[in-house]
């Protein structure tokens, strides 16, 4: 039974966790090459932190964590993490989000530590483009690391495609025919109003409704139940066993159903990706505060949840952050 439960009577059941905000890509979309420092290595939660944090959410009825970043595999030890993490009583969906950069390297031992499945940032297939949109890094070994992914048995395997006009949205039908030879789901995803992109996200927009009809003109698109939880609506293709999702954080939020939290790497609970508010349980943890303690102050700052963000086409309100900072 859920003890999370905010104001508008939504029941919060999934955390998302950001390990570290470094990461090996500077994506357009979410590490600008301006970026902020990093945090200092003390500030961020250790994994003996951030497993306690999840087993008082467990014990509040949270049953799904989604590893993040930064790109979380950059952070040493990884394996251990999700040991521990998958050893907690009540989590029974524990997933990660990656580049894939380095996930061939980790995918097996992931996958034996406890690790359900991966989320895998696939922009492009092309690799000038992903120069372009990644600013380092090579295309081969995020492809080779969604292959190993699969291959491991950390499925469904779901490539999440941030969609840019004029970068990527020539290649989207490629990428759907990529998805069903490896066996992956695939989702498209609105470029959200990041702080110091806002100019580049409104250029590059495209709305998940064009994004779904370029798709339909190519692929016949039966309704797929989702079974996350998550904010995409799934499609089939006919014929395949993939699904297809679309994501559409700012021209039809999905706000009123979000079952959501995320911790940032320094230890600080958003309740909202549109809001910068948020709680230090890192400080608290370090005070010496005991487990009922913390979960109380949980239960109560979750009634701070607000009921949406304020993303909108024509008037954008910047994420306060970037996306490495507060975990993507």
């Amino acid at each position: 039974m859920s003890l999370l439960i905010d104001k508008y009577n939504r029941k919060i059941e999934y955390i998302r966790i950001s390990v570290t905000d470094r990461c090996d890509l500077k994506c357009l979309y979410c590490t600008p090459k301006d970026s902020d420092s990093h945090s200092r290595r003390r500030a961020i939660l250790r994994f003996e932190e951030i497993t306690r944090i999840v087993r008082c959410f467990a014990d509040m009825g949270v049953s799904r964590v989604r590893i993040t970043g930064g790109e979380p595999l950059v952070r040493k030890d990884m394996v251990s993490l999700i040991n521990q993490l998958s050893h907690i009583n009540g989590i029974n969906d524990l997933a990660m989000t990656t580049n894939a950069t380095l996930l061939s390297k980790y995918a097996i031992d992931l996958k034996n530590a406890g690790l359900k499945r991966v989320n895998i940032s696939l922009d492009t297939l092309n690799p000038e483009t992903f120069k372009m949109i990644c600013g380092c890094g090579e295309l081969n070994n995020v492809l080779e690391g969604i292959r190993d992914a699969v291959n491991a048995g950390l499925t469904p395997v779901n490539l999440n495609t941030v969609v840019m006009r004029g970068l990527n949205d020539n290649e989207l039908i490629d990428i759907v025919h990529f998805a069903i030879e490896n066996g992956a789901n695939i989702r498209f995803i609105e470029c959200m109003p990041v702080r110091r992109i806002v100019n580049l996200s409104k250029e590059r927009f495209i709305s998940i409704k064009e994004v779904k009809s370029l798709v339909e003109s190519h692929f016949e698109l039966e309704p797929a139940k989702s079974s996350g939880g998550g904010p995409a609506s799934y499609f089939r293709v006919k014929g395949e066993t993939i699904k297809i999702g679309f994501i559409s954080p700012v021209t039809q939020h999905f706000c009123e159903s979000c079952n959501r939290v995320r911790l940032t790497a320094e230890g600080i609970l958003r309740l909202c990706l549109g809001y910068k508010d948020g709680i230090d349980l890192r400080d608290y943890i370090r005070s010496g505060i005991s487990d009922e303690s913390l979960k109380e102050i949980i239960m109560k700052i979750m009634q701070n949840k607000p009921q949406g963000h304020q993303f909108s086409n024509d008037k954008c309100i910047p994420i306060e952050q970037s996306m490495s900072m507060i975990g993507g």
